[in-house]
């Protein structure tokens, strides 16, 4: 029965070989492959739905149902059996179709008179195109050996989907890789770029699905398999002074790479008609599919490590990767499942925008991408599927939205946009070299955020009055390794040169949550936002926090040090890393390094809870930092990395104003400098309101300097109040109607 099948199957597929090489237009191909499929499955009729759009399956060909059908059914996403099969991307095989869950009658179509009913799904690597069909007058199921050779088929029409082989004169849909397309995501880091899609890890096209010499096919496979064996051994030998977790995904990968039960599928794909490449794609779409329905984190995990190295396989095959020699354009937009923030460092600011699959707002990637000034778009659904290396793609960081091959319309308007960014830009600067004050002449501080060297220049370029907070856990994010003191030193050393003299505010190692260091064991937490990080690792782990305070000492020599400790959520873990800075300027006296002129400790305030410490606590701290991004998620207990709750808050609600306002109060009532630091720093009305409640500094990135002065200079801020303080009086939720209304009749 075996023989018999891998006969038949490769039989049908080499049919389907000679329609692609046949020159037909693509709806004439179509119509070819349902009749040869009809006829060689022995069934009346043979249909293909494909995607119309994300939500809608049109009917494209059929052989057997009414032509008049074609083009004209079209259903939605889980309606009928069809719509079914497309949903869960599993099959339906079943004798009598009426009677199966979820069956639709389709007048139209003309297919009450057939009961048998087998659908597929068609898809590449887990994503699903469309829907192919058999149906027959006769009652009975289908037989494995039949769903195997249809399913093997399927794969194939998939392949030639993704070639373009139904596009042309007389085609049954535009092609894929043609259409312009919207994709909405997360902002991760604002802004707006224009450029050409330069993919990270580039798809691997395969062109030849379909292979008639079975026995060369599997000596190219064992080849590849041989040379995949020896990269990941060389990987593992190169690792074995790593760390546990890395060495555990390599093992897996050596599991993954030697599974003879993974071999013999490919080389049984192969058997029945399928190329190299086309078995391993088959297997990794296997994969994919169970990876979406696997519930279980270490399943999930592996089946991710499978298909990692399906990809390094299918590269091996095909000669397919970043060292094919392609050039990046001039003007790059990076497009990426996922990436590390060293990977995304290599690439630097010759980037002119970012979009993620995946990613947080807070991950490693948008980290960098905020230091660099480059818009960062995050979980972009599709785009690593849709996009082609040199696509036009425009990305509007500011609303979260990516235009891929945009039509004339949507391009002209987003150039507008960026025009008149640009020239507001350029309004901005006549204003760079002017102290900050308002109509009412109050005098508002403005820092820059920083976090790499390469941010420095925009010390200059963007006015600010200094840097208001540099992160420092980039440097270990980076890393493989933990840097020495030395190197650290000399890093800090550079900035303080680099900011001439002006006050860099350097905060102390921020890891945990989303930010875990490669070289250090990962603590499995329920709540990691909530759980071991910042200051409490610091005080955990003292031996990290003195070798980093000792290099920031080192670093001043002489000048004048700010040091911030984060997420502090109680006066004695201020004590205790105050204690901690004391012992180490000690022990730096003793040894004779030259001390810091003027030494200035502070905390940032990002829990609710520091708001309410003991008044000693505002008396002992040397400056605060409102942390505005942490400090709201837990404000309004809204996880900011969860898009069905992140955007429900207002940071101008009245609660939240409040709020703060009671901490402006405590740091006046005390004397403590106090600063607003994150993205709403950044946003004018909300900087605006931050300074009309009594913040005097506000830290923000470079890019957002500008606008937030020019709207600040031109406001009275004693009207704001007064605007603000009647809006809480009538019980509004949030301030911010009634302060734009001011802002259209006052501030022009």
């Amino acid at each position: 029965m075996a023989e018999t099948r891998e006969s038949e199957s490769r039989k049908l597929l080499g049919r389907l070989r000679d329609v692609m090489a046949d020159r037909a237009a693509g709806q004439e191909r179509l119509d070819q492959i349902t009749h040869l499929i009809a006829d060689s499955m022995k069934t009346e009729v043979c249909s293909i739905y494909l995607f119309r759009d994300d939500e809608t399956l049109e009917l494209c060909a059929t052989e057997g149902l009414k032509a008049e059908a074609v083009h004209q059914t079209r259903m939605r996403l889980g309606e009928g059996l069809v719509g079914r099969v497309a949903r869960t991307s599993t099959l339906v095989n079943t004798p009598d179709a009426p009677k199966a869950r979820g069956f639709r009658y389709m007048p139209e179509t003309g297919e009450e008179i057939y009961s048998s009913f087998l659908g597929l799904p068609i898809q590449r690597l887990g994503e699903t195109l469309g829907v192919l069909v058999v149906q027959s007058k006769a009652a009975r199921e289908f037989s494995s050996d039949e769903v195997y050779a249809l399913e093997v088929v399927a794969m194939v029409l998939a392949e030639m989907a993704e070639l373009g082989a139904f596009v042309g004169e007389g085609a049954a849909l535009k092609a894929r890789h043609q259409q312009s397309v919207l994709l909405r995501g997360t902002t991760a880091q604002e802004g707006t770029a224009e450029g050409h899609v330069w993919l990270h890890e580039p798809r691997v096209v395969v062109t030849n699905p379909v292979a008639d010499d079975p026995v060369k096919e599997k000596s190219r496979l064992e080849e590849a398999v041989d040379l995949l064996r020896v990269s990941v051994d060389q990987m593992l030998e190169g690792a074995q002074n790593g760390d546990g977790e890395q060495l555990k995904v390599l093992e897996t990968y050596r599991m993954f790479a030697n599974s003879k039960g993974w071999m013999r599928r490919m080389e049984e794909d192969i058997d029945n008609g399928l190329s190299a490449e086309a078995a391993v794609e088959r297997e990794q779409s296997v994969a994919r599919t169970r990876m979406a329905k696997a519930t279980d984190p270490y399943l999930r995990e592996r089946l991710h490590d499978l298909d990692d190295l399906s990809n390094r396989l299918l590269r091996i095959l095909t000669g397919q990767g970043r060292e094919t020699g392609a050039e990046m354009p001039p003007d790059p937009v990076l497009i990426a499942r996922n990436i590390g923030p060293a990977e995304l460092l290599d690439y630097g600011r010759a980037l002119k925008g970012i979009v993620l699959e995946e990613g947080s707002v807070g991950s490693h990637a948008a980290i960098i991408a905020r230091a660099l000034a480059i818009p960062l778009v995050i979980h972009a659904t599709r785009i690593t599927t849709e996009a082609l290396n040199g696509d036009h793609i425009m990305v509007d960081g500011d609303q979260g939205n990516v235009h891929l091959r945009p039509d004339d319309t949507v391009t002209a308007a987003f150039r507008d946009k960026i025009a008149m960014q640009a020239a507001a830009q350029e309004r901005y600067a006549s204003i760079r070299e002017k102290k900050c004050v308002t109509l009412c002449g109050q005098r508002i501080e403005l820092h820059m955020n920083a976090g790499l060297m390469a941010d420095l220049p925009s010390l200059e370029g963007s006015g600010a009055e200094g840097v208001g907070l540099f992160r420092t856990e980039l440097q270990f994010l980076i890393r493989a390794q933990m840097p020495r003191r030395s190197e650290l030193s000399s890093l800090y050393a550079r900035v303080l040169d680099a900011a001439q003299g002006k006050p860099v505010v350097f905060r102390t190692l921020d890891i945990g949550s989303d930010k875990v260091l490669p070289y250090m064991k990962t603590i499995d937490e329920p709540n990691p936002a909530l759980g071991w990080r910042a200051i409490r690792v610091g005080l955990d782990k003292p031996g990290v926090m003195r070798m980093q305070l000792q290099a920031l000492l080192r670093a001043a020599c002489g000048r004048d040090l700010h040091i911030m400790f984060p997420f502090v959520a109680q006066y004695e873990e201020y004590t205790r890393a105050r204690a901690e800075v004391d012992k180490t300027l000690a022990r730096e006296a003793r040894l004779g390094h030259t001390l810091p002129d003027k030494l200035r400790v502070g905390a940032m305030l990002e829990t609710p809870s520091l708001a309410f410490a003991p008044i000693q606590f505002f008396r002992d701290v040397e400056f605060i930092s409102i942390g505005g991004n942490d400090l709201k998620q837990f404000f309004f207990a809204a996880d900011r990395e969860n898009e069905l709750v992140r955007r429900r808050y207002d940071t101008l609600n009245v609660s939240f104003l409040s709020f703060i306002e009671r901490i402006v109060e405590r740091c006046d009532a005390t004397n403590t400098p106090l600063s607003f630091c994150g993205e709403d720093a950044g946003r004018p009305v909300e900087a605006l309101c931050f300074a009309a409640i009594g913040l005097r500094s506000l830290s923000m990135r470079p890019a957002s300097i500008g606008p937030v002065k020019s709207l600040l200079m031109r406001c009275d801020l004693r009207e704001v109040r007064k605007v603000i303080h009647d809006a809480r009086h009538r019980g509004a939720q949030s301030v911010r109607p009634a302060v734009m209304d001011w802002l259209r009749e006052n501030a022009g």
